[in-house]
């Protein structure tokens, strides 16, 4: 009898706890997701983070160790903390003097193996607020999402090892896939492909061919298509003959694929702006040189596994390397990934062993092919995959990178034209509900395979930008009450180029967590949160929303500053908080404010007007940052 009751008991345990309510649900163990469950966790909310992978953390686990961030200290919050700790690890490992903590460079540049590690201390200092279980995998189909009034109740996920579906509700669902996969199930409307340049007047939209560094070439139409940026993996090579693994010819090997990177080598013909300005008798000229057994003197060409990979040092003699941006063949692979997006992980998992193969006897040609000079062979025979990274794959990334999915068309659509300065000098537009600023180029790689007599593969290309504010809209649909996506945001092919870093997907994370907490405390659709207590919380985890050359966060005003710089007070890159106050500014305030102050020019400093002045603004509130921007 009483082993009856035992076993009810804990049947009825065992069912309580398929049926547990969580917070939070994030789909995808990537960086942003991960930042999403820390920052909510920090408001006392418990998260489940479903990762398709036996690993967490996205591709700065799987080979993308060099950060991509155009300005440091742009992009705060989590992502400096993250940053910070890479760095410490280096130091407790190896000391603070080490060539490992030199080559990290301040915590930006990392092995695979130590994000992961990061990553995975981060979410252990939460215990009993985030839950994750790798090898469950969800697919985008209607059978596997529960949805009442416009509100997901519960999706459906495959556990990879059992086989068995697991039902997991929440209160509020977060898409941290690269693909999209969730949001595509709620159907949540989103864009493939590439606008034409008529829709937004991007620079780079649409059908584009540009010498890299230089002008938009002949051929180049701008007109949309269906087009996706091709993807590769980011590999860590090392020359290092006790951590060096010999790359194999893979089974499917074809050596058509590679045939015309023989030319390339022995003229140095490459895809940069210097070929502006490179004759036909030079090609041949610098064939007879390299036949001497000299490398490439071509303006702009590179030599042995450069050819065909563009490496960044990381500690302990590893590269993080990526496709060539100056060469016709490269690590990428365009045009086969287009379905990717929209298709099955059944299809994905089969282009990715496609695009290993690919990748593995491209460095198998470039190191053995006797059509190429013997002595760039033997240079790029110097390289191979580090030995003690990525043990359980053969020393080989575990994941693609998926460079742009699905984008869906959320509350704000983000363009190329918000991250541009919109005068000489002067910055891109703000928006006063800025969630994160951050900062890389208009980046994207290559949509088509070679094409004859073009300059550079079509859609491989790069603008400037300047460090820019991110709106809460890129990451709220405009239908679903309770669906976040922090890592498929809004915004159009170009737009999204710049977004689509792992710094700023971490920060949209951590206001994703920060902004399903709100939701959840307040009972509200995640579209109806205040962006007030938003960006107050934000500050409070050291967000940066807005950008100073000359403030920190720790400066003591540093809430005050951004909460003041949104509201239009300090449209400048600098804040010359610590300047004299001149009757020019005194006017803009007050003209901006409504407010009438006694401050005189040149007797009170720019920081102290401001304070006050937010003090009256703030209904008299007494700490900077303790009350509302709105």
């Amino acid at each position: 009898m009483q082993k009856k009751i035992y076993l009810v008991l804990v049947s009825l345990l065992l069912c309580f706890s398929a049926q547990a309510q969580y917070d939070l649900v994030i789909v995808g163990g990537t960086p942003g997701g991960i930042m999403a469950a820390i920052a909510a966790a920090k408001q006392g909310k418990n998260s489940v983070i479903l990762e398709r992978t036996a690993h967490i953390g996205g591709l700065p686990a799987n080979g993308l160790g060099a950060t991509d961030i155009a300005t440091r200290g742009a992009t705060t919050g989590l992502f400096a903390e993250y940053v910070q700790r890479i760095r410490q690890h280096y130091v407790n490992k190896y000391g603070a003097d080490s060539k490992q903590v030199q080559d990290c460079s301040d915590g930006f540049h990392f092995e695979a193996s130590v994000a992961e590690l990061v990553l995975e201390q981060m979410i252990a200092e939460h215990k009993g607020k985030i839950t994750v279980l790798k090898m469950h995998q969800f697919d985008a189909e209607d059978q596997n999402i529960v949805m009442t009034d416009e509100r997901i109740e519960k999706i459906k996920v495959l556990n990879r090892e059992t086989k068995k579906i697991l039902e997991v509700t929440g209160k509020v669902f977060l898409d941290a896939t690269y693909e999209g996969d969730l949001g595509a199930a709620a159907k949540v409307p989103f864009r493939l492909g590439r606008e034409g340049k008529e829709e937004f007047n991007e620079p780079g939209a649409g059908r584009v061919y540009k010498h890299w560094g230089g002008p938009e070439g002949e051929g180049s139409t701008f007109q949309g298509d269906n087009a996706v940026q091709s993807y590769n993996y980011r590999l860590c090579l090392t020359t290092n003959p006790a951590n060096r693994v010999e790359v194999k010819k893979p089974a499917r090997y074809n050596r058509e694929e590679y045939v015309s990177l023989i030319e390339d080598v022995w003229t140095g013909r490459h895809t940069g702006v210097q070929m502006m300005s490179i004759t036909q008798e030079m090609l041949e000229e610098n064939r007879k040189h390299i036949q001497k057994g000299n490398p490439s003197k071509l303006p702009g060409d590179v030599w042995g596994i450069a050819r065909i990979s563009n490496m960044v040092k990381l500690p302990n003699e590893k590269t993080d390397a990526n496709n060539q941006h100056m060469a016709f063949i490269s690590t990428d692979l365009p045009e086969e990934n287009w379905p990717w997006p929209t298709s099955s992980w059944e299809w994905r998992d089969k282009f990715a062993i496609r695009l290993r193969e690919y990748i593995e006897g491209l460095i198998w040609f470039a190191q053995n092919d006797k059509e190429l000079p013997e002595h760039f062979r033997k240079a790029a025979k110097e390289w191979g995959f580090a030995k003690d990274e990525y043990q359980d794959n053969g020393n080989f990334p575990r994941q693609v990178y998926v460079r742009e999915g699905r984008r869906f068309e959320g509350m704000y659509f983000f363009t190329a034209n918000d991250a541009i300065a919109v005068g000489a000098g002067m910055r891109p537009p703000v928006h006063s509900e800025s969630i994160t600023a951050s900062h890389y180029a208009l980046d994207s790689h290559a949509v088509r395979k070679r094409e004859s007599g073009k300059i550079h593969l079509d859609g491989f290309l790069s603008y400037p930008t300047d460090v820019y504010t991110v709106p809460y809209g890129v990451i709220v649909p405009k239908t679903v009450d309770n669906l976040l996506l922090p890592v498929p945001v809004s915004g159009s092919h170009i737009g999204f180029s710049t977004i689509r870093m792992e710094p700023c997907w971490m920060a949209l994370g951590q206001a994703a967590g920060v902004a399903a907490s709100l939701a959840i405390d307040k009972q509200t659709k995640v579209r109806s949160i205040s962006t007030t207590d938003l960006q107050k919380e934000l500050l409070d985890q050291n967000t940066t929303l807005i950008y100073y050359r000359d403030v920190t966060t720790a400066d003591a005003d540093f809430k005050m500053i951004q909460r003041m710089g949104l509201r239009g007070y300090l449209p400048g890159w600098e804040a010359e908080l610590d300047q004299p106050i001149d009757q020019k500014t005194i006017a803009a305030w007050q003209k901006r404010s409504g407010v009438k102050f006694t401050a005189e020019a040149g007797k009170a400093t720019r920081r102290q007007v401001l304070k006050d002045l937010f003090t009256q603004l703030n209904g008299g509130a007494q700490k900077s940052g303790s009350a509302g921007t709105h």
